[in-house]
């Protein structure tokens, strides 16, 4: 039997037709039972979806949008990063959900229930194996917590993590008033406003986890006004939102930017942990905040000190690595804020390296989620470690 167990494919190739077929090449074994797939929003995405129906088509193919994509390496952008999977050593099923919206607890269950049987009825080669969910979001949906709040009481302690699909934004420019369209992939069709749910059982050793960098909490704010449908703040403190903000960091309100957002960022504490609520966007017309998580009125955000950016997610994947092995794959939602950081600092030769040295392979998200709680600023993912589970 062939040793394949999950391949990685790679394509930086801006025609969409064109890079679809690179993947087939590197993908084109008959092992290869399932893909997953994140690209680059700057695609024609007409042509990216006939082409991949037209060279995958007897395979089942999922995926989403991004704000990046990654890879062993490194962190790149226009691209195509695509993950099969060996049907000899994973067992998979993927359902849509059309309308995250109307997405309830029995419906979270009966999905739920078909995805088992259909990993069931696939049988491994080895009987003894474990299943964790992946989910993808469209992240504009604002549907997130309600979504994931009736797949969390389904899911009944089957690990799930996941990232909302991203846009090919130029998050560099200093004000953004529109973000792109954030799309997922469901057999041969880019859709919005839906969610892809994922089964893997499997008969690796693997670990779900998420890690972040905040060190300590300074200032407290207060929304005092808000749309939390739209994730929209009007006011902190009974203040214009985004005047308040640059007054905490003593800018000017023209210097908010992406950037500015991704280093000095806001969160609420749950349960004695800060979570991140990150920034999107300065609303120019009223100077509200637009947020990529929820939020409420009368929550406290706390600004909060961020560490070193690296060492908690190296110590994580050292700390797996002790128990389980080598990995032979990292699946990676990577927030895209956490990226402009990456950038800023200069540190992508880092990022390269720590790719390679644990095979790290996703995307980076406008949200990313972990047992049913949505976060931003996080790297969330699986580790599958090299060797068969006995």
């Amino acid at each position: 039997m062939s040793d394949i167990k999950t391949i990685t494919a790679l394509s930086s190739l801006h025609d969409a037709t064109l890079a679809s077929e690179q993947i087939h090449q590197q993908l084109n074994h008959t092992e290869i039972g399932f893909i997953l797939f994140y690209c680059s929003s700057a695609y024609s995405l007409p042509l990216l979806s006939q082409s991949l129906q037209q060279l995958f088509g007897h395979i089942k193919v999922v995926g989403c949008t991004t704000a990046g994509e990654v890879s062993s390496c490194g962190n790149l952008e226009h691209s195509i990063v695509a993950i099969g999977f060996s049907s000899h050593y994973f067992s998979i099923s993927a359902e849509l959900v059309e309308s995250m919206a109307d997405f309830d607890l029995l419906k979270a269950q009966q999905t739920i229930n078909r995805l088992n049987e259909q990993c069931v009825s696939r049988q491994l080669i080895r009987p003894k194996k474990r299943s964790f969910l992946l989910t993808l979001l469209d992240g504009l949906s604002f549907e997130e917590e309600h979504f994931l709040a009736a797949l969390n009481s389904a899911a009944t302690g089957i690990p799930h993590f996941g990232g909302s699909a991203g846009g090919d934004d130029d998050l560099e420019m200093n004000h953004i008033n529109e973000i792109s369209n954030t799309y997922v992939y469901f057999d041969g069709h880019f859709l919005q406003q839906a969610a892809v749910v994922i089964m893997v059982s499997s008969c690796f050793s693997f670990e779900v986890f998420s890690c972040d960098h905040i060190n300590k909490p300074k200032e407290k704010l207060v929304v005092t006004d808000v749309d939390a449908h739209n994730r929209t703040v009007y006011e902190l403190n009974a203040e214009p939102a985004a005047l308040e903000y640059a007054r905490l960091l003593n800018l000017d309100i023209e210097d908010l930017c992406p950037t500015v957002f991704a280093l000095n960022p806001l969160a609420v504490k749950v349960g004695g942990h800060y979570y991140i609520r990150a920034i999107q966007k300065v609303n120019q017309v009223d100077l509200s905040l637009t947020f990529y998580c929820a939020v409420d009125i009368g929550i406290v955000l706390t600004a909060v000190e961020m560490g070193d950016i690296l060492k908690p997610l190296t110590d994580k994947l050292e700390d797996i690595s002790a128990r389980y092995g080598k990995p032979q794959l990292v699946i990676a939602c990577d927030c895209v804020l956490r990226r402009l950081e990456i950038e800023h600092k200069h540190l992508n030769n880092s990022v390269k390296n720590i790719n390679n040295d644990y095979q790290i392979a996703g995307f980076n998200t406008y949200g990313e989620h972990i047992n049913g709680i949505h976060l931003n600023q996080t790297f969330t993912g699986v580790y599958i470690a090299d060797d068969i589970n006995e």
